[in-house]
């Protein structure tokens, strides 16, 4: 037999072989629980929301999905340890705005988002301008003027620098032409008393922490951060109706998995991510839980990606100047 055609023939058999086997991987899938790795604190915003999804996404798939909280390090923690995991579809991490910020912030990161596939997306969650009821300031042109006008610098609670809130901080002060001095907390919540009793003058609260305090009456929306009003509160106009249309963001969640994993994988999970969005329940859980079911398929996903990072990448680029 030519030698030549001997290593074509035991080639084809190769990769026939890997073909056979990455296929029966997939219809095996998934054989095991599925771990998720949530970057944030449990009970938070975005640990609720993960499992609003999940659960039935669990049913879909027909396993078990175990959510395990990881903060840390403004997602980084939960991001090393995912980039770090098999990619075989059992170990995922739960993505948000820091997919795309942490890389425009942190010289010495222990990952890169392109050591991640993206799944799909699976909710919006709106943040909201506020401040204290008692504010005379009822419009954000309103709380401008007021700033340009006080004696004092203004100050605004900041959640955690390179967070979300932050950046949304800090680009609002920059599009609005004013100084706002931040005083730092760990995390969106602990700022609450001091924002309600007006010790800060105002802050970008995630909507789950927003709507209590808006619905009390002891915090009052000014804007909605986002390019579109919620339902959730549908008379708060958005930054861009307000007059600031720079100082636009969103923020979102979905699934990524470590680079490598399996096409055929990713196509079932993101197929059950579609089927658990579409259902009524998870609609009225992620609702429930300050979010809106905003699902986006892995290419849709992928396209959505790109332009946020873009979008975060002009925040970072103003407020560094």
């Amino acid at each position: 037999m030519n030698r030549r055609y001997l290593f074509r023939t035991l080639a084809a058999l190769g990769a026939m072989t890997t073909l056979a086997a990455s296929a029966h991987a997939a219809d095996a899938y998934p054989s095991k629980p599925i771990k998720i790795l949530v970057p944030y604190a449990a009970g938070g915003v975005v640990d609720v929301q993960t499992r609003a999804m999940t659960q039935t996404m669990s049913e879909v798939l027909k396993a078990p999905i175990v959510v395990e909280p990881k903060p840390g390090a403004s997602g980084s923690i939960a991001a090393e340890a995912a980039s770090l995991a098999a990619p075989d579809g059992y170990t995922l991490i739960v993505s948000a705005s820091f997919m795309n910020t942490a890389p425009l912030l942190e010289n010495n990161l222990r990952w890169s988002p392109k050591q991640f596939t993206p799944v799909g997306r699976f909710a919006l969650s709106p943040s909201y301008f506020v401040v204290p009821a008692t504010s005379p300031a009822r419009t954000v042109k309103e709380f401008v003027e007021m700033a340009k006008k006080s004696a004092k610098t203004l100050r605004y609670a900041n959640g955690g620098n390179g967070t979300p809130q932050q950046i949304s901080n800090e680009l609002f002060a920059h599009e609005a032409g004013i100084h706002l001095d931040p005083v730092m907390y760990k995390g969106a919540p602990p700022s609450v008393p001091d924002l309600i009793n007006g010790l800060v003058a105002m802050t970008v609260l995630p909507s789950s922490v927003a709507h209590p305090q808006v619905h009390g009456g002891k915090l009052r929306a000014l804007a909605n951060m986002s390019s579109t009003r919620s339902p959730q509160l549908p008379d708060v106009p958005t930054i861009a109706e307000a007059g600031y249309p720079g100082a636009t963001v969103l923020s979102w969640y979905g699934l990524h998995a470590p680079a490598g994993t399996p096409p055929e994988v990713i196509h079932i999970l993101e197929a059950a991510m579609r089927q658990a969005c579409a259902t009524a329940e998870v609609k009225q859980r992620l609702t429930a839980a300050g979010g809106e079911e905003a699902f986006l398929g892995t290419k849709d996903f992928s396209a959505f990606l790109a332009k946020d990072a873009e979008q975060w990448a002009r925040a970072v680029k103003v407020i560094s100047k």
